[in-house]
């Protein structure tokens, strides 16, 4: 293809990047409405009068909607351009199969607009991160296997030597993912819409825990993992500084995240020494996750590359996108921690006869000022998201 003024020479013919593109535009746009509806619930803790009296708008039922556009939307769409993008070009060989890849698109779409249309009516399994009732959840499995299909057949066919280290953190966020997914969702199914666990009490509620926590470990943060392997040098033009040590890494990540599940549970029914473990781990692995930040750096390296243009339409733009995101995350942070330290110690204040000193509702009259931070620091996130 000859290039136009602006213009690269764009490789169509080389790597099939069109699931890459519809990828990328599916994560703006599900970052967009995910942001603003964090937008919206989180006004709801300053306004209570925004849930609008409707059942279909309280809190209850947009916050896990708000959490699964960001992560399955957002997130989930971002990882799969990226993985896409990136096991093309460090293997050498063309994306397997357009039609599979097609569907992956297609098919992921529909799940998160099952979420969009099922969660606000209340079809919900209850449990965090994996709201959506068992005929989404089969279908669900069905693409994430397609996709693995994709990504993996990729990477046999590939014509370097070695498997690059980008690819062994998006291989595991890939197949721990699946794991995680197919042993939650075991349920009896009661019809379309309704299904029980298999699990109950205690059980239940580690099973739910090891995924919930590790949706965060692998979801959002071993893929994310793998893009910084491949954006990162890329962007500044160098190698990985050390390839054995990001091989140790990734081990040590597998390794340690996988058990830090329990400390979702501390003081509960589950076992001390399992407790124990969770936390310990939690510790040891003392990994931050910076999901956006991965998200919209990557994406201003390969949406030119992508497009065929020589760079991003405005590096002013992405400046001010860099900094206002800086900005409203560290407000964020602080605002929530802060209100987390007051609530702990309002909380565990006792009076000389072992009354409680503040009530819940004086503890939550307290937060008001750190709500009303998070509701101006999500607005910038959006604002962020509409600049992207």
């Amino acid at each position: 293809m000859r290039a136009g003024p602006g213009r690269t020479a764009w490789p169509g013919s080389v790597w099939r990047d069109k699931v890459v593109r519809q990828f990328v535009i599916a994560t703006v746009v599900w970052g967009v409405i995910g942001m603003a509806m964090g937008v919206w619930i989180a006004s709801q803790l300053v306004w209570p009068e925004m849930n609008l009296d409707l059942p279909w708008t309280t809190f209850g039922r947009l916050r896990p909607l708000h959490t699964s556009l960001v992560i399955f939307g957002f997130a989930g769409s971002a990882q799969f351009a990226a993985s896409y993008y990136a096991v093309q070009r460090t293997c050498q060989v063309r994306l397997y199969c357009d039609t599979l890849a097609a569907f992956t698109f297609w098919g992921w779409q529909s799940v998160i607009v099952i979420m969009f249309i099922t969660l606000p009516l209340g079809y919900t399994t209850t449990k965090e991160y994996a709201e959506i009732e068992f005929s989404g959840a089969v279908w669900m499995t069905v693409v994430w296997v397609a996709y693995a299909i994709v990504f993996f057949t990729t990477v046999v066919q590939r014509k370097t030597k070695h498997i690059y280290v980008g690819n062994w953190f998006f291989g595991a966020f890939i197949v721990v993912i699946a794991m995680l997914h197919v042993v939650n969702h075991l349920s009896i199914p009661v019809d379309w819409f309704k299904s029980y666990p298999v699990y109950c009490g205690a059980t239940d509620a580690m099973v739910q825990w090891w995924y919930g926590h590790n949706a965060v470990g692998f979801f959002l943060t071993t893929g994310f993992l793998g893009m910084m392997y491949y954006f990162v040098p890329k962007q500044v033009g160098r190698p990985v500084y050390s390839y054995r040590l990001s091989i140790v890494h990734f081990w040590a990540l597998i390794t340690l995240y996988i058990w830090a599940g329990p400390h979702h549970l501390h003081y509960t029914a589950l076992p001390d020494w399992v407790q124990s473990l969770g936390m310990a781990m939690s510790l040891i692995l003392l990994a931050p996750s910076w999901v956006a930040m991965i998200t919209f750096g990557s994406l201003s390296h390969m949406i030119p590359k992508i497009y065929g243009r020589a760079q991003m339409h405005s590096i002013p733009l992405i400046n001010l996108h860099f900094w206002l995101a800086t900005i409203g995350t560290v407000l964020y942070i602080a605002s929530m921690w802060v209100n987390g330290i007051t609530q702990g110690l309002m909380w565990r204040a006792i009076n000389d006869d072992g009354t409680l000193t503040y009530s819940f509702v004086e503890a939550l009259q307290a937060s008001h000022p750190g709500f009303v931070v998070r509701v101006a620091d999500l607005k910038v996130a959006q604002l962020n998201a509409q600049i992207a």
